[in-house]
């Protein structure tokens, strides 16, 4: 499986972004099966889990401090994920990355990971 992130950039405080991450490597029918999350690291922190979507029992999950303007989705016919992220601000600067598993039950057990994208939120 392979992940592939894009959308980030450099965005005002305020802003928007939408990004994508594209799966290939795996059948529409088999990626449809798998949970999928966003991830992000700041310099010096430790990644963080921003929120996932888990297709056997329907949770989305959001972090606390994206509810309300971050949304995760899935295009399942594209085998693509997206993360919309609405009233940017600085503290969400970080490198994004895509995750996936078929059977993850914690945000440690994410297996395939893609190489990540650059969101720099400036005020």
């Amino acid at each position: 499986v392979q992940l592939v992130e894009s959308g980030g950039g450099l965005v005002q405080a305020g802003g928007s972004l939408r990004l994508s991450c594209a799966a290939s490597g795996l059948s529409v029918s088999t990626f449809s099966t798998y949970a999928v999350g966003w991830f992000r690291q700041a310099a010096g922190k430790e990644r963080e889990l921003v929120a996932a979507m888990r297709t056997d029992d329907g949770i989305i999950y959001y972090a606390d401090s994206v509810k309300g303007r971050f949304t995760i989705s899935r295009d399942y016919a594209m085998n693509t994920v997206f993360l919309q992220m609405v009233g940017l601000k600085p503290e969400d600067t970080a490198v994004y990355y895509c995750a996936a598993d078929p059977t993850v039950a914690t945000p440690d057990g994410f297996d395939y990971w893609g190489r990540g994208t650059q969101v720099t939120v400036f005020s």
